[in-house]
């Protein structure tokens, strides 16, 4: 045989043993990090279809405040715009903007003092009007930051349910996660509620990382990872009384032993030093003192003790910036006078002990929600009758901020109890695993837990891409408005679709009353006629009228003051669209916005 030929078979030969031992190593890799791939397609998945539902949906009222704010914050290290939300979701949103450099009004430009509400106003417009350009990109770029987030948020819940329950189990946790409307409607947007979620979680995954080994390098992680927490929502000051509760569990066990007493002193200290050093970051170490707006605020929301609220604020911004200070007082006057809302055809201004539960309910897919109680009893069980010291883990959290958002008196949303959502998850995980291997129920359990993966897939379906009104069958027999308001049904994101409607029939203008309808409109070419403007500046015809969902339920309606000057009382409240929620509408965008042709409008 010529050498050529017998060199080029044994190259051959080599070259096909290689690639079959690179495919077999590839195999057995791929085998040993199944779980870890299956986690990663399917948060590849979910983010595709955020992605996809962001270049059909506008931007919520909430983002017309906090896309400003944020890139403010970063830019113009301005934290007055929206202090009364802590910077995690603004930083991380405002980072890709950074690259867009929008144009931005100057501090020196305004006619009205820094920090009041007519400033504030002024950088909002100035930041949308000044960048009309830019609307798409501006719209775009912080919304897929916040998608990151979401998938952050995966990934950590596979994590937290691999260390607990397995890879099975983790795998099916985050599948329930990826397919949740809820979770799928708001981890698209610029807001605090997933980061939230995240931060809750990361702070109890700390937490138990330092239980199992208490050293001063977790102990500064869980430090920072308290104060990451705080930083996504003022809610999640909830973590401070959590870890004082930990540490003070761990100082009663050593009370017989100064050697640990002292450790334990040394691990708190530490754990507060890391928190204080994380939010005073995310403020860029400033402390500034306050000024005539802030006291202002301050006599007017708290008239009785305006003295005693300004000192603490001086007081406590010796070590917390005094901007994320202010911002945990507006939400406790903000508790205090509490926000409209609407739940199963009642308004309250200061919310119903059992919303949350109610729209809970109404809100997640309905298999997760026999998984998530069945999954709760489960776990009770064997944590009681096993003792099984992983289900605390899971419940405690639960329970604790269960019980915590039970007393809020702002009840606009079921987003609001989106930190307890991954606890449920990881729960429900773990029983779908335990039902796969059954040996008592034999096949059955793996049937139903089939069942409930593909009835989860289809409700999954039927929600996109309109997530943010999504309701369950119990909803059924009523319009969704007449269950809840506010964000569970309307948040102003099928403006693009509306706009995109009216303009295929040659309509420019709407008569409008939804959430958004001040600004976003004219950014799709359509003029928005305020169908609750006090005072029109001129009479206006529109063929069309497009109502918000919240707006049909009423709760967002504002309360005009009597022809005597007095103010209505809440309970009082009369829904000014009621001849609209006896109509049949044209179009409804979304579950959002329903749209009625008029024969002829004149305001």
């Amino acid at each position: 045989m010529d050498e050529s030929l017998k060199q080029e078979l044994t190259d051959t030969t080599a070259f096909v043993f290689d690639t079959r031992r690179a495919f077999a190593s590839s195999l057995a890799w791929a085998r040993a990090h199944a779980s870890s791939l299956a986690c990663a397609a399917l948060l590849a998945l979910m983010s595709l279809q955020m992605l996809a539902v962001v270049r059909r949906k506008s931007i919520t009222i909430d983002e017309i405040v906090m896309i400003p704010a944020a890139y403010y914050h970063l830019a113009a290290a301005d934290f007055q715009l929206v202090n009364e939300h802590p910077p995690l979701s603004k930083i991380i949103a405002a980072v890709p903007l950074l690259f867009v450099q929008p144009d931005e009004l100057p501090p020196e430009k305004l006619s009205a003092p820094r920090g009041s509400p007519e400033a504030k106003w002024a950088y909002q417009e100035s930041f949308w009007e000044g960048n009309r350009e830019l609307f798409e990109s501006l719209s775009f770029w912080p919304r897929l930051s916040m998608i990151a987030l979401t998938i952050a948020l995966g990934v950590l819940i596979f994590r937290f349910a691999r260390e607990l329950f397995g890879p099975r189990a983790a795998v099916l946790a985050v599948a329930l996660f990826t397919l949740e409307p809820t979770v799928l409607a708001h981890g698209r947007v610029v807001q605090t509620d997933i980061p939230a979620a995240f931060g809750y979680l990361l702070l109890f995954h700390a937490l138990r990382s330092y239980a199992r080994t208490r050293d001063a390098r977790r102990a500064l992680l869980l430090g920072a990872s308290a104060g990451l927490a705080i930083l996504a929502k003022f809610s999640m000051l909830l973590a401070a009384p959590v870890v004082a509760f930990f540490f003070a569990a761990l100082l009663w066990r050593a009370t017989r032993d100064a050697r640990k007493r002292s450790t334990v002193f040394a691990h708190a200290a530490l754990v507060a030093l890391a928190a204080l050093v994380v939010v005073n970051a995310a403020y860029f170490f400033q402390h500034r003192a306050l000024n005539e707006v802030d006291a202002y605020w301050i006599q007017n929301s708290f008239p009785a003790h305006a003295s005693l609220v300004a000192q603490a604020v001086r007081a406590l911004s010796f070590l917390l910036p005094t901007d994320f200070v202010l911002g945990v007082f507006f939400q406790l006057w903000h508790n205090g006078e509490g926000h409209p809302a609407g739940l199963l055809g009642m308004y309250s201004n200061t919310g119903w002990w059992y919303y949350f539960p109610v729209a809970f309910a109404l809100k997640t897919t309905l298999p997760f929600l026999l998984l998530s109680l069945a999954s709760l009893a489960w776990a009770l069980r064997e944590w009681t009758a096993r003792r099984d010291a992983r289900f605390p883990w899971m419940l405690a959290p639960f329970a604790a901020y269960t019980v915590f958002v039970l007393f809020s008196n702002i009840d606009i949303g079921v987003r609001y109890y989106l930190p307890a959502y991954p606890f449920l998850f990881i729960l429900a995980g773990a029983l779908l695993e335990r039902l796969f291997n059954s040996k008592s129920l034999k096949r059955a359990g793996a049937v139903v837990a089939v069942l409930l993966l593909v009835w989860t897939c289809v409700e999954a379906v039927r929600a996109y891409p309109d997530h943010v009104s999504y309701m369950n069958q119990l909803a059924a027999s009523r319009p969704h408005w007449w269950y809840l308001s506010d964000s569970n049904v309307e948040w102003g994101d099928d403006v693009r679709a509306l706009a995109a409607y009216l303009r295929e029939r040659g309509e420019t203008r709407v008569g409008g009353a939804f959430l958004g309808g001040f600004l976003t409109p004219r950014h799709y070419g359509l003029e928005y006629v305020d169908l609750l403007a006090p005072a029109p500046p001129a009479p206006a015809q529109t063929r069309y009228t497009a109502i918000g969902a919240s707006f049909l339920n009423g709760s967002t309606v504002p309360l005009w003051p009597r022809a005597d000057g007095s103010t209505p009382t809440d309970t009082e409240r009369v829904n000014k669209f009621d001849d609209y929620r006896r109509r049949t509408p044209e179009k409804i965008f979304g579950g959002s916005i329903y749209l009625y042709k008029e024969q002829y409008r004149e305001r």
